[in-house]
């Protein structure tokens, strides 16, 4: 067996299946951050569990009064799902050729363990660094998302604890390791759609009022819109519809009422509250009674440049020999609620190409390319600024 899959010679690997074997399930943590917690002690870091509900979240941190790096993470993972069709026992990290098999291996228990081993090797070279560390992690980000990264932030700005600079560990990259890095994330935000009609029998139309045609034509205008064109950063905004219920399951009734969910993923060209309101109007200008709820999942935010982005696309060349993308596309991520408070947001981690999929796996040597990534940003942002002290 080579050093790269031999758990007790490649300490990212061994980490991430210990990580890995621990079913945390989301919200559960499964003494996935007490585990972590023993080796940042170790490190020097000050450990704050902070438990919201049924959330488990611990906050970290190295140093007090200096600019503070944070990595942020997640612990939980989604579901299994069919056991039968995973070729290896999902809670079983399971290494295969050069590869590493089970849930959680690239979302995103594999950069947990490479965040961690990569602060230990920067620790031992820079015991005193120019900054201080942290570590901001949750159980929740694959559910709810509310007694998660949302409830320590505030907890955080309640104190004024600012960080300054904070990576991500989601799965950024496409095609190889480090190909994209995402320097932000779309806005979310979510209509739920009532609209209302008169239920009655298919055979006598005109004593009912088929809210299901009514809405058709307005869907439609919904659909066909341009809502922007997006910019330098972001695409164009995006609508579509998630789901859509109405009637009661028989042929022969004409449906009381209509029930639309749908989403936008909007750039930062818009606001929420501009959408809404183009919404209504559209819904208006067709005559529906309706009600309409909305739910905003999350912001825009974006990281253009700064001492964060230099360093990570620095240190991607450095390890990987390429240079990445900066992109905001995909879904969200905890980012969004870390990027008010000011501070830089980017993520970086493995290919997505498995990400809550059956046979969930990531190459053992991307794990330990991430680990040098990680390495090497550090290092990259401690030169940075002693070079702006000097």
């Amino acid at each position: 067996m080579s050093n790269l899959v031999d758990p007790a010679a490649n300490p990212t690997l061994a980490l991430a299946m210990d990580l890995m074997a621990r079913p945390s399930v989301t919200p559960e943590d499964a003494g996935c951050q007490p585990l972590m917690a023993a080796r940042l002690q170790q490190l020097g870091f000050q450990i704050e569990m902070l438990p919201f509900h049924d959330t488990l979240n611990m906050w970290a941190r190295r140093g007090q009064g200096k600019p503070l790096f944070c990595f942020a993470g997640h612990t939980d993972v989604v579901p299994a799902g069919p056991l039968e069709q995973w070729h290896t026992p999902p809670f079983t990290p399971t290494i295969i050729g050069d590869t590493l098999f089970g849930r959680g291996a690239a979302d995103m228990k594999g950069s947990l363990a490479a965040m961690v081993v990569a602060t230990e090797r920067f620790i031992d070279e820079y015991p005193e660094p120019a900054f201080d560390l942290a570590y901001l992690i949750t159980s929740d980000e694959e559910g709810p998302f509310i007694n998660g990264t949302v409830k320590v932030v505030e907890t955080l700005e309640a104190r004024q604890e600012k960080i300054r600079w904070c990576l991500v560990g989601e799965p950024s990259s496409g095609k190889q390791l480090g190909d994209v890095i995402k320097n932000g994330r779309r806005g979310s935000l979510t209509g739920h759609l009532t609209v209302k009609g008169i239920q009655g029998h298919v055979a006598y139309p005109q004593l009912a009022d088929n809210p299901v045609h009514k809405a058709a034509p307005a869907l439609a205008a919904l659909a066909a819109e341009i809502w922007d064109q997006g910019n330098a950063f972001f695409p164009a905004t995006s609508f579509q519809i998630a789901n859509i219920h109405a009637g009661t399951g028989a042929s022969n009734v004409i449906p009381g009422e209509l029930k639309v969910m749908f989403n936008f993923r909007y750039s930062t060209e818009v606001t929420a509250d501009i959408l809404q309101q183009r919404v209504y109007a559209i819904l208006d200008r067709f005559g529906l009674n309706y009600q309409l709820d909305w739910t905003l999942n999350g912001l825009p935010f974006l990281t253009a440049s700064g001492d964060l982005v230099a360093a990570t696309v620095a240190a991607v060349e450095q390890v990987r020999g390429i240079t990445p993308r900066l992109e905001t596309t995909g879904g969200t991520s905890d980012g969004r609620f870390i990027a008010p408070t000011g501070a830089q947001v980017i993520e970086l981690g493995p290919i997505n190409a498995t990400i809550h999929k059956i046979n969930e796996c990531v190459a053992i040597a991307d794990l330990t390319q991430l680990t040098d990534i990680y390495h090497a940003l550090l290092v990259n942002l401690q030169q940075r600024l002693s070079h702006a002290v000097n």
